[in-house]
Formats: C-alpha cells, structure tokens, sequence
C-alpha cells in the first residue's frame, strides 16, 4: 500500500468527520478551524449502553503529530473517566495499555480510535468500574 501524504490523509478524515460517520457513538473534528497543519483534534465518545458509562458524553484531545498515519496521534481524555488504559490523574491514554494504540496501523484513523476506546468502556473489565461525577473535567 502506497503512503499518503499525512495532510491528504487528515484531509479525507476531517471531510469524514464533518458529514457524520456510523452510529453517531463517536465524532471529531478539528479543535481550530485555522489548524493549517490539522495536528489538534476534538473528539467526543457518548457511553455504550448497559454500562456505567451509558448516558454520559465523553470529551477527548487528540493530537496528530508529523509521523501520523504512521504513528498513532497522542489521546487525552478531558472528562473524567475511569478506564484501564486512561491514566487517572492526567486522562492520557496510555500506548502501552490501549490496545488499539499498541497494535496502530496506518490504515486505522481517529473515527477507528474512537470506536475502539468506545468497545473498551464496554468491555467485561470495564464496563462495571466505579466512574468519577458525571461532568468531572481533568
């Protein structure tokens, strides 16, 4: 598979963003609409059904360096959330202890991401776990 050039790239997901994509669970787009560089993102997760996280919206940041598609952008939670991969104090999700971000592929996107961390929350080992006040910020 040819590279894309990474601003073709953010283009094609921004465009993406914009129109609505699936269920409408996760969305994104740019923090900055004068981002030229289409580096720093906003991404909203809404909590999966039948969870502790069912009925709250989660707020994120993300942040797509020079090397993305190629290396995953960095995620930071900014509503409270308490999620195995998701460093308690800071929100950043770890590489390490996120699944999707440990096993990146440059075919994968922000709405894959955000998809992803959404299928965590309703995993068996998180979707019981004791969560922060709704609306709690980090």
């Amino acid at each position: 598979m040819a590279k894309v050039p990474r601003n073709f790239r953010l283009l094609e997901e921004l465009e993406r963003g914009e129109h609505g994509i699936g269920d409408g669970s996760v969305s994104y787009g740019l923090a900055d609409a004068d981002d030229i560089m289409l580096t720093r993102w906003n991404g909203t997760i809404l909590g999966p059904m039948n969870t502790v996280y069912e009925n709250r919206i989660y707020t994120l940041s993300l942040t797509c360096g020079d090397s993305y598609p190629q290396v995953p952008p960095s995620v930071r939670f900014l509503t409270r959330v308490n999620l195995t991969s998701v460093h308690r104090h800071t929100g950043i999700v770890d590489v390490n202890r996120c699944a999707v971000l440990k096993n990146w592929s440059p075919t994968y996107g922000i709405e894959t991401l955000l998809l992803e961390l959404r299928k965590e929350m309703a995993s068996a080992h998180n979707r019981r776990s004791t969560q922060p006040a709704e609306g709690s910020m980090y």
